[in-house]
């Protein structure tokens, strides 16, 4: 057995996932896979987990729909070869390490091949992967900090959004929408009053970016509602660690974001923001985002929401140590399901919610205003042809979304405090970029207490 030299350990990262097809981090239970596909198949190897199919057990897994299907990704996982037993990729065989080079080689020569064609985006689309600490917003879902506000201007320096118009996104969304290069766009930002053919485009753009990226299909997770834990299984999630159960929802929580930042992505008007402005609102709203969209998945019957494979109360969440906030997110999802929102209009409100002209920060106030104030008509606009106008008086206060965003950001603290190797180590750089910077501990705690 011949070792592998560092040189090839490092370049195996430009080989993409061979379970999802995102940026890989290295060989992981004998595959190639990205951190995600790796945790995934970590938790499948843990106690009596089973998953099910609720289609043809054939289901497409890529970079957005891995998380739809548990099943057929454990199983895809497992014919492509990654076991609990396999073979440290620090001792492989010649044959092996040789193939391992061929690949390496071979994926280094595609990617000089692009870069010579003018391609803008190298790495897999839907992969916005952190390269050398810097996050990027050009290929796909990988984000930031906070939300909330914080009493000194965030630190941006470490955040790059590369390159990449609206029509560069790239991915399995299906045909092309005009509206995504449709000049429309920069006037909505640039004219003070959009005409109703523009109102219109914007709100056809952002229901179909919302459809493209959900998380999970509405009715997979109605079919789903009735799956919920058993009382044994419940027991085994409270006995879990504390770290463990904070690593688990770090991870959950990071996948939901990684969404809304390809919904921000596609969104029109979005990436015709200043880079500045994009970074301050996907900081301050993403999280935001992910609570509100949490209500499709919230069955307010038996105040159960999706997490993990089945429908969960808040008693599986006991070892976190933070029945307080758990609580209250039930409740604030609760009282979302009280609305009876459609998909539109879940759509078109979580638009609302990220594109506030009121966060701290924005270089081009202007712009983001105009944005705001167009969705706010085509949000209305749809209201009115539905006869839904009531629910305005209902909405939650923003208000609200802060202060649940600056509660689990105080708890991540306390957690931090007890356990910050296993925060530096273990959780997602994504949720740490997020929530764990020396900026996020200050976010929130001016609007969100305030209001």
């Amino acid at each position: 057995m011949i070792p592998l030299s560092l040189s090839i350990l490092a370049q195996i990262e430009v080989i993409p996932c061979k379970i999802c097809g995102d940026k890989s981090s290295g060989i992981h239970y004998g595959v190639i896979t990205c951190e995600g596909c790796k945790g995934f198949f970590r938790r499948s190897q843990q106690g009596n987990v089973t998953y099910s199919c609720t289609r043809q057990q054939n289901c497409q897994i890529d970079r957005t729909s891995r998380n739809r299907c548990q099943h057929c990704r454990l199983q895809k996982c497992l014919s492509l070869g990654m076991s609990r037993d396999a073979v440290k990729f620090g001792r492989m065989s010649k044959k092996q390490r040789d193939s391992l080079h061929a690949e390496v080689q071979k994926q280094l020569q595609q990617q000089q091949q692009q870069q010579q064609q003018g391609s803008e985006a190298v790495a897999p689309a839907y992969s916005l992967g952190l390269a050398n600490g810097q996050l990027k917003l050009a290929s796909s879902p990988d984000l930031l900090e906070s939300s909330g506000c914080s009493t000194a201007s965030p630190d941006l320096s470490r955040l790059d959004i590369g390159g990449g118009k609206r029509g560069q996104a790239g991915g399995d969304v299906g045909e092309t929408v005009d509206f995504y290069t449709s000049p429309n766009f920069t006037s909505i930002l640039e004219s003070p009053d959009s005409s109703v053919t523009e109102i219109e485009h914007l709100t056809q753009n952002v229901l179909k970016s919302y459809r493209e990226t959900c998380q999970l299909r509405l009715e997979d997770l109605q079919l789903l509602r009735l799956e919920t834990f058993s009382w044994e299984e419940v027991r085994s999630y409270q006995k879990k660690s504390m770290e463990e159960m904070w690593e688990r929802c770090a991870c959950r929580i990071t996948e939901a974001i990684q969404y809304v930042v390809e919904f921000a992505k596609r969104m029109g008007g979005f990436m015709e923001l200043c880079q500045n402005d994009q970074i301050v609102l996907l900081k301050a709203g993403a999280m935001e985002v992910v609570l509100v969209r949490m209500c499709r998945a919230f069955n307010s019957e038996n105040r159960t929401v999706f997490f993990e494979g089945k429908y969960a109360g808040p008693e599986l969440f006991k070892s976190l140590g933070c029945n307080e906030l758990i609580s209250s997110i039930f409740d604030f999802a609760h009282s979302l399901c009280l609305l009876h929102f459609s998909e539109n209009e879940i759509a078109l409100f979580t638009a609302l919610v990220l594109i506030n002209s009121n966060r701290p920060w924005l270089q081009e106030k202007g712009k983001v205003e105009r944005l705001q104030n167009n969705l706010e008509l085509a949000f209305k606009h749809m209201l009115r042809k539905t006869h839904r106008e009531g629910i305005l008086a209902k909405l939650p206060p923003k208000g609200k979304l802060r202060s649940l965003c600056y509660q689990h950001v105080e708890k991540l603290r306390s957690f931090r405090q007890m356990y910050p190797i296993i925060v530096h180590a273990v959780f997602p750089p994504l949720y740490k970029e997020l929530f764990s910077s020396d900026t996020a501990e200050g976010c929130g705690a001016g609007e969100g207490v305030a209001k």
